[in-house]
C-alpha cells in the first residue's frame, strides 16, 4: 500500500483535493478530525490541553472551543501546542495507515496534514503532496470560510503562516506540487496527473 502525507498552506485547498482524491478511490483521514477527537472530553490530550492553556478555553458544555484555543495558543504558544498534540495525532494516524493495508495491500492513503513537515511526520509516508497558492487566493478563501472581513482574513493568514514552514520550502521537500491558483477545472486536471502517477507508484510498492 502506498502512504500519502497531503499538506500546504492556510486556505489553499487542501480539504479539496483530499475530496478528489478520495473520489478518484484513495482511502483518506484528515489529521484536524483526529485533533479533534483526541481533545474530547476524556482523551489524554484533552486533558493536557486544558491544564497547559486553562479552562478559559472551554465551551460551557466543557468541550475544547477551537477559536478560543488558537487565540490562546497564536503566535506565541503554537509550538508549545504542537507538541501536546503531534505525537498523539501521528501514531493515531499510522495506526490507521496500517488498518488501511490490511484491508487494502494494494491501495493508496491519503493523510490530510497541515503540519506534516513541522511535525516531521514526512518520514512516515513514500510519498509528500503540497498543495499552494498565491496569497490572494489564501486571504479570499479564508475569508470565506470564516464569513470574517477581508483585512481581518490577510491579518488571520499572515499571522498563520508565521507559525509554519512556507510553502516554498515545503514545495521542495515534497514529491508533488499542486498549485491550486487557478480554476476548479484547473486543480481536477492537476490531481488527475499525481493521481495517475500515485496509481503507477503503488503499484509498484
Amino acid at each position: 500500500m502506498l502512504k500519502v502525507g497531503l499538506t500546504g498552506g492556510i486556505a489553499c485547498g487542501k480539504t479539496t483535493v483530499a475530496s478528489m482524491l478520495k473520489a478518484r478511490g484513495a482511502h483518506v483521514i484528515f489529521a484536524d478530525t483526529i485533533a479533534h477527537k483526541l481533545m474530547s472530553p476524556g482523551e489524554t490530550v484533552y486533558q493536557a490541553v486544558v491544564a497547559a492553556f486553562g479552562k478559559q478555553i472551554l465551551n460551557d458544555d466543557g468541550t475544547i472551543s477551537r477559536p478560543k484555543l488558537a487565540e490562546a495558543a497564536f503566535p506565541n504558544r503554537v509550538q508549545e501546542l504542537n507538541e501536546l498534540v503531534h505525537p498523539a495525532v501521528v501514531a493515531y494516524q499510522n495506526r490507521w495507515m496500517e488498518d488501511v493495508a490490511r484491508h487494502d495491500p494494494h491501495g493508496i492513503a491519503v493523510v490530510e496534514a497541515a503540519l506534516i513537515f513541522e511535525a516531521g511526520a514526512e518520514k512516515h509516508f513514500d510519498k509528500v503532496i503540497t498543495v499552494r497558492c498565491d496569497i490572494e487566493h489564501k486571504a479570499a478563501r479564508f475569508a470565506e470560510r470564516q464569513h470574517i472581513p477581508r483585512p481581518d482574513a490577510e491579518r488571520e493568514v499572515a499571522q498563520r503562516m508565521a507559525a509554519q514552514i512556507p510553502d516554498d520550502e515545503k514545495a521542495t521537500k515534497s514529491d508533488y506540487v499542486i498549485d491550486n491558483s487557478g480554476t476548479r477545472e484547473d486543480l481536477e486536471r492537476l490531481v488527475d496527473s499525481v493521481w495517475q502517477e500515485l496509481r503507477n507508484a503503488s503499484s509498484r510498492v
